[in-house]
């Protein structure tokens, strides 16, 4: 979502480390221009074209909540000190002009993983010295940390507030460097607008559709409660006959959203305020879950030869991405913030 985020604020996407060959070519339809440099580990961060911002998020599945918590340790989120080398490699290359900003998301389970050391090791690793652990022994869902380079802050932000009609809730970790002046605050804790789902496709993209942006169906205008699935919950209630955990099954306010899609269908439970009764569970549509998202109707159908992408693989690229309005405010401050 970065890229299109960017483009929406006049920023040119220049290149992407992508290996999944769906998510590839969705990309290259709708950023033809983008160059695509495969594998982060094999890249050389003094070698490649510099760029003013690098945005990234290393792979959630061992931070979430729903996933295995192995944290900076797992397999797939340590991929984070990847980018960070790319950073420190292209820094060195250009005497420490670029990039001028860099931003990391992740899932929520971010601050707490690894006995909270986890979240810890981001914020050393971007400083190039060590964090300390604030006194209450645990991550604020907002905070800054000032006095070297890169100026850093980072914001607990959730999809659901963040656009008109709102998307689903997903609680997601924003961390912004600024290697070149005092600007992260400024950007990340400015008060936004609650902006309108963006229409706009991007060169070769597809347009939005027209009429209501709600993220799951939708009758007469009403938007519905949704809430994760609790299909192992339900299932031990049932075995034990307890109906009021069976009712439970049903999602709760503050149960974890699985991420959505990224790698199984995972059906959700929805009603309508004025029919609770009336409520059902079924899976997301692919076009459900691009609104959910914040995307445009059909930005994950094609490929950039027009080939058509697979349900299984729209819903991985979908589940990988990040909410488009949260990131537009982020590229939205960073524009501002240089003119």
């Amino acid at each position: 979502m970065f890229p299109l985020a960017a483009k929406l604020n006049g920023i040119e996407p220049v290149w992407a480390s992508e290996i999944m060959k769906a998510p590839v070519s969705i990309t290259k339809r709708h950023f033809p221009n983008m160059a695509h440099l495969g594998d982060i580990t094999l890249l050389d961060g003094g070698k490649i074209p510099p760029v003013d911002i690098i945005t990234f998020g290393s792979p959630c599945q061992n931070f979430s909540q729903i996933g295995d918590r192995a944290g900076l340790a797992g397999k797939k989120s340590n991929l984070f000190f990847q980018a960070i080398r790319i950073i420190n490699e292209m820094r060195d290359a250009t005497g420490n002009l670029f990039p001028t900003f860099a931003v990391w998301e992740n899932v929520m389970g971010s601050l707490s993983s690894g006995n909270r050391l986890d979240f810890g090791a981001v914020l050393t690793a971007f400083a190039g010295c060590p964090v300390p652990m604030p006194a209450s022994g645990k991550w604020a869902n907002a905070g800054m940390v000032r006095g070297g380079q890169p100026d850093l802050a980072w914001r607990l932000m959730d999809a659901q507030y963040w656009a008109r009609p709102p998307l689903a809730r997903r609680k997601r970790v924003f961390l912004l460097a600024d290697f070149r002046g005092r600007r992260a605050a400024k950007i990340l804790f400015r008060p936004p607008g609650v902006r309108p789902i963006s229409g706009t496709g991007g060169p070769g993209g597809n347009p939005a559709a027209p009429g209501d942006r709600s993220p799951f169906l939708e009758a007469g205008g009403r938007v519905p409660i949704v809430y994760p699935f609790q299909m192992y919950r339900m299932r031990a209630a049932a075995a034990n006959q307890n109906h009021a955990q069976f009712i439970g099954g049903f999602g709760r306010r503050n149960d974890p959203f699985p991420t959505i899609l990224a790698s199984r269908n995972a059906p959700f439970a929805f009603w309508y305020e004025d029919d609770p009764a009336g409520g059902c569970v079924r899976y997301l549509t692919e076009r459900e879950t691009e609104r959910a998202m914040g995307l445009p109707d059909g930005w994950t159908e094609f490929g950039a030869a027009g080939e058509r992408i697979s349900p299984a693989q729209r819903y991985m690229a979908l589940g990988n991405s990040i909410a488009l309005p949260c990131a537009f405010y982020i590229m939205e401050g960073i524009k501002n913030s240089v003119n």
